[in-house]
């Protein structure tokens, strides 16, 4: 039975300074050694995992699909070894574990902040990575453990070849929002006022937008579409300079409307934005992930 491949500490670390700067001739000077022998013992490293980690892409050296998955576990081995020598120096402190999000772009900034925020009331530390990005991208990284977890405004998409598990965080019913020019204008009468109506809504193709079409078909409006948006965040701030009414979500409405300083025009209750956690485990083990979703479920989208 043929041994088992060795890792060599040092090429690890040799890798984790080429992947972390860019270069050989960065990760040398950081590491204090040679060029050629930093060559060296990343291509040792290569062939101790018969995988090729980094690859020439213009004038600089960038992770491979493979590389990419060998730098999480190299970047954990070197903060752990970082560690061995504060510990044995006197300085040992909790070690702060990292939890790497990705939050879909559809998803509100301020939703969130509000399902991590439980995080930062865990016993053991907690550093949050927010990463963000298209939701069937962000799951495709799930495959490759760049992310421990996706936020998103849908279930896992389809056609996306990923092994994932949807759990459903709650859903809100929405509110409309404007300035106070908008509100005197259009909360009389709502929501037959929105006919007409200068309004900003979310690109076609997203939750929402699909939500907010078929209901204004059911009420009967055809609002005037002053601007369709990709980012919920940059739809609000031109909400808020008056370009137009808007729709968020009824659980931050106290926060959109202090945040952007507009007023409340009126509620369609038959909306709903749902949220989702998606995992690459159905049943969640991670205590930072089990405390986001159950404070979500319990106390967010009530």
């Amino acid at each position: 039975m043929p041994a088992a491949p060795f890792l060599n500490y040092h090429h690890l670390r040799y890798f984790w300074a080429v992947a972390r700067e860019g270069s050989v001739t960065a990760a040398a000077r950081l590491v204090n050694a040679a060029q050629p022998t930093v060559s060296a013992q990343v291509k040792e490293l290569e062939a101790a995992l018969g995988e090729r980690l980094l690859e020439r892409r213009g004038r600089g050296l960038a992770l491979t699909e493979m590389g990419r998955v060998a730098f999480r576990y190299a970047d954990e081995i070197v903060s752990l070894g970082r560690e061995l020598l504060d510990t044995v120096a006197g300085r040992s402190g909790a070690r702060t574990a990292r939890l790497i999000v990705g939050v879909a772009d559809a998803v509100p900034k301020i939703v969130a902040y509000r399902v991590l925020a439980p995080t930062r009331r865990l016993p053991e530390p907690v550093a949050v990575v927010c990463v963000e990005g298209k939701a069937e991208h962000l799951v495709a990284a799930l495959a490759t453990h760049d992310l421990d977890l996706v936020l998103a405004d849908v279930p896992v998409p389809p056609g996306v070849r990923v092994k994932a598990f949807s759990h459903l965080l709650g859903e809100t019913a929405v509110t409309f929002f404007g300035t106070a020019a908008h509100v005197r204008a259009l909360r009389r009468g709502f929501p037959r006022s929105l006919d007409g109506a200068p309004l900003l809504l979310p690109t076609t193709g997203t939750a929402l937008r699909h939500a907010l079409d078929q209901w204004f078909a059911a009420v009967g409006v055809s609002p005037d579409v002053a601007g369709e948006f990709d980012d919920p965040a940059l739809l609000k701030t031109f909400g808020g300079s008056g370009v137009g009414a808007f729709a968020g979500p009824s659980a931050i409405e106290r926060e959109i409307r202090r945040h952007y300083g507009v007023g409340v025009i009126g509620r369609a209750d038959a909306v709903k934005e749902r949220f989702y956690a998606i995992s690459v485990e159905r049943r969640i083990r991670h205590p930072a992930v089990t405390a986001i979703v159950e404070a979500a479920r319990e106390r967010l989208f009530i």
